[in-house]
C-alpha cells in the first residue's frame, strides 16, 4: 500500500523529526502569528500534542494575553434622560435623541 493512499484513507501523516532549535522557532512563530495554537498547528500540519510537549520541554510559557473571539456583539444602552426645558411654571420634555436642529427650532420659537 502506497504511503499517500494510506494518508488519504486514514488521515495519518508521518512524523517529521525536528531539532529543539526548530521547535523553539515554531513556538516563537506561533506566539507572534496571532493564531491560536490549534489554528497554527492545523495550518502548519503539526500535531498539537507535539507542540505542547516541546513547549513544556523547552520551558516556553504562553504570553499573558489570551486570544479571544467575539461570538456575539451586544449594544449597551445607557439610561437616557429626556431633555427638559423649563420656562416659569411650564416644562417641556423632549426625548434625549431629539436632533440638534429640531431643538434649535424649538428654542428660537420659544424666545
Amino acid at each position: 500500500m502506497k504511503l499517500s493512499y494510506f494518508k488519504q484513507l486514514f488521515g495519518v501523516t508521518y512524523e517529521t523529526t525536528r531539532s529543539q532549535e526548530q521547535w523553539r522557532t515554531i513556538l516563537n512563530e506561533q506566539q507572534t502569528s496571532g493564531q491560536t495554537i490549534i489554528d497554527y498547528c492545523r495550518e502548519h500540519q503539526l500535531a498539537t500534542s507535539s507542540f505542547y510537549v516541546f513547549r513544556k520541554k523547552l520551558g516556553i510559557t504562553s504570553s499573558s494575553f489570551v486570544r479571544t473571539k467575539v461570538t456575539q456583539q451586544v449594544e449597551l444602552i445607557a439610561e437616557q434622560h429626556p431633555i427638559e426645558l423649563t420656562f416659569g411654571k411650564a416644562t417641556l420634555r423632549l426625548p434625549s435623541n431629539t436632533s440638534a436642529t429640531y431643538l434649535g427650532q424649538v428654542l428660537r420659537a420659544l424666545a
